[in-house]
């Protein structure tokens, strides 16, 4: 299908094409077999100014939307799917202080997320809470000027290899899913640490951590929007970056067809490539109408 796209979309589609044609598939099963983290391939995607999509143009972003974030994830899934979540990762984890930022704050990370110089990461899953805010077990104490973190996040994208980080932590408990907050915590900051890399069955290439938090101090000036609000601006994260989640399924589904159909042309039976099977022509044609329908419905969402 033509889905009319404008020029510097397909120059977005155009510049993620080419860095997987030249330097995500000569890498990517070493990549995934040896669990390796993609830096040198995210420095290209950085080079090629694809993290300014998430931003804005007044924090150096290109200014564009939700749809041009999925259309660049597609193209990258199509690739590698652990390059494409490293990426995508970055951008959730900035999504909260873009929603929830106050000026401040935006102007001090945007503009090295923008660049890719600096990766983000999203930090609200815990081992007995996941999209649910209401049910966390981190801590954020308030003493003084700070806020004291206290817990322990699980399965985290970009955990370890990301400097940014959004931390969903609970500063009163009592109030239940009112009482959430999120706060900015910086890679290095002392009392924050990593655990143990998993070895994931796949999408090996992309880091999978634990972030655990023992009497880490962070400035009260990190808190993003006020006290309780960690729900709201958790919730209006995903209604952004939902999208690109359906994206990743779309780009790793057309690989899989264009795979297939490839396949069908070299391989031969009764002395004939079996491409030439209407039985397996069916099949083919099934997968690329739901993939289509999968893309159409992708986009839809996304705009």
């Amino acid at each position: 299908m033509k889905y009319l796209l404008t020029e510097e979309q397909k120059m977005i589609v155009d510049i993620c094409r080419q860095i997987v044609k030249d330097r995500i598939i000569p890498v990517r099963a070493e990549m995934d077999e040896k669990g390796i983290f993609p830096w040198e391939i995210i420095k290209e995607i950085a080079k090629s100014d694809l993290f300014r999509i998430f931003v804005p143009e007044e924090y150096e972003g290109m200014g564009t939307g939700i749809f041009e974030v999925c259309l660049a994830t597609e193209e990258l899934s199509r690739g590698d799917l652990s390059v494409a979540t490293s990426y995508a990762a970055s951008g959730l984890g900035l999504i909260p202080i873009l929603v929830a930022g106050n000026e401040e704050q935006k102007k001090k990370y945007l503009p090295q997320l923008a660049s890719g110089s600096k990766l983000a990461a999203f930090g609200l899953t815990e081992a007995e809470a996941g999209s649910d805010a209401g049910s966390i077990r981190t801590i954020a104490s308030k003493d003084g000027d700070f806020y004291i973190l206290n817990g322990t996040k699980q399965w985290i994208t970009n955990g370890g290899e990301a400097d940014i980080y959004t931390i969903f932590a609970m500063t009163n408990p009592e109030k239940g899913v009112r009482g959430a907050s999120a706060i900015i915590v910086e890679k290095g900051t002392e009392g924050f640490e990593f655990g143990k890399k998993e070895d994931k069955l796949g999408i090996r290439a992309s880091a999978t951590r634990e972030l655990i938090f023992t009497d880490c101090r962070v400035p009260k000036e990190n808190i993003l929007g006020s006290e309780g609000m960690g729900f709201i601006i958790a919730m209006r994260t995903f209604d952004q970056s939902r999208p690109a989640v359906g994206a990743q399924a779309v780009g790793v589904a057309q690989a899989a067809l264009e795979e297939a159909l490839n396949y069908s042309k070299v391989r031969k039976q009764f002395g004939t490539p079996i491409s030439s099977f209407q039985a397996i022509q069916h099949m083919l044609a099934d997968m690329a109408t739901n993939i289509e329908a999968a893309r159409a419905l992708v986009y839809h969402a996304a705009k």
